[in-house]
């Protein structure tokens, strides 16, 4: 194995996946799965695939063939192409990659690499070709793939084999949740009056990479006691923290293999107000109803029903946007727990619950990420304690 990857996955987990998705490509008679991504946050597919990650919005598009090892088309010089073979120690599995100096903020580039791909495919003599997450793929790839080969849509087939986590994908997800543990552990040590929010989310990060961790993101916000101080991201974190202040903190970054998890608490620099206990206290309780629920063939969309029901019997606001989710190679995967999934929930998924409400007084939050076992979620895979943290 090339010595430059951190935590390289497996070839047998590689060659599992492979495996499966033939198996479901033979069902659906597609010859070949395109897939794209330019970041690794929403990019799952591409990482599930070649274990390697999109970033920095550059285009990764990769071809997965019923037979055969893959191709990849990613940014590079024109006219690039490196024949592999299927057995590089990097790109386990490519046999083929294109380059092209193709930017998604520059238009006139949009069908370089639908170019590339299209004439992969039509070499492999590929007829009926499978896309995943059309929706999100730059229109130039889609609409030239289009006009010459037949599409059908492959997402639901990949999103349901992702969803299940294997034992190596298991192991992986609850060392990620073991290092956002350690790095809200330094926050609480490092966290003091005089600092800026961004100056806590840069420790974050520092202490999350030297732990393994690649990419991901730190929402932080400190605010008054008496004002939320709800979830922001690093353009508005320049506010200095000052003593009795609370500070709201959502670790969701990758570890060590690339899976996501989420942490989230509220730190005050003195002592909570009762305001803060008791919002903290209504959200652990969401939380652990929603837990009640989650167990193999229970319907999202029932369960979403559930805890708005249990929300506002409590005077509580329900959930507009997302409150819990599936979590993989992808921050927000399927399933989410939501009245338009319809994705059941099964053994061996990863989901994250993470409950709030927001008034112009308090923001309360809770998030941990929990295995759906055979009858129900198990243990808590993070540690952290459940509370408001007072220091």
């Amino acid at each position: 194995m090339n010595e430059r990857i951190g935590t390289p996955i497996p070839d047998a987990e590689l060659e599992r996946r492979w495996a499966a998705l033939r198996a479901a490509m033979a069902v659906h008679g597609f010859d070949a799965i395109v897939c794209q991504s330019s970041n690794d946050w929403l990019g799952g597919a591409v990482k599930w695939l070649t274990d390697m990650p999109a970033t920095n919005g550059y285009p990764r598009t990769v071809l997965f063939f019923a037979e055969g090892p893959m191709t990849v088309v990613e940014m590079g010089p024109f006219g690039q192409h490196r024949t592999l073979g299927g057995s590089d120690p990097v790109h386990r599995g490519v046999g083929d990659i294109h380059g092209t100096p193709a930017f998604l903020s520059v238009a006139y580039t949009h069908e370089y690499e639908g170019r590339l791909a299209s004439d992969s495919l039509r070499q492999h003599g590929s007829r009926r070709v499978g896309i995943v997450g059309r929706g999100g793929l730059p229109h130039g790839l889609v609409t030239l793939l289009e006009r010459e080969h037949t599409l059908g849509d492959a997402t639901d087939l990949l999103d349901e084999i992702k969803a299940i986590k294997s034992d190596v994908e298991i192991k992986l997800i609850r060392r990620t949740a073991e290092v956002q543990d350690e790095v809200f552990a330094a926050v609480l040590a490092g966290i003091r009056p005089g600092i800026r929010d961004i100056d806590v989310t840069a420790l974050a990060q520092h202490e999350g990479q030297i732990r393994g961790s690649e990419q991901g993101i730190f929402l932080g916000c400190s605010a008054r006691l008496g004002r939320a101080a709800g979830f922001q991201p690093r353009h508005l974190q320049a506010r200095q923290i000052e003593p009795g202040d609370h500070f709201s903190l959502l670790i969701e970054i990758n570890g060590p293999g690339g899976f996501y998890t989420e942490l989230a608490r509220t730190i005050v620099l003195g002592r909570a107000s009762a305001e803060l206990l008791e919002g903290f206290a209504a959200v652990r309780e969401a939380q652990e109803h929603t837990l009640s629920l989650l167990r193999p063939g229970a319907l999202p969309a029932e369960i979403a029903f559930a805890h708005d029901a249990y929300m506002r019997s409590r005077g509580l606001p329900p959930e507009l946007r997302l409150y819990s989710h599936g979590q993989g190679y992808d921050m927000v995967e399927r399933p989410l727990i939501r009245h338009d999934e319809t994705m059941p929930i099964a053994e061996r998924m990863c989901v994250a619950v993470h409950p709030g409400y927001e008034t112009p007084s308090l923001f309360a939050v809770i998030c941990d990420n929990y295995l759906i076992g055979s009858t129900g979620v198990g243990d808590c895979l993070h540690r952290t304690e459940k509370k408001v943290f007072e220091v």
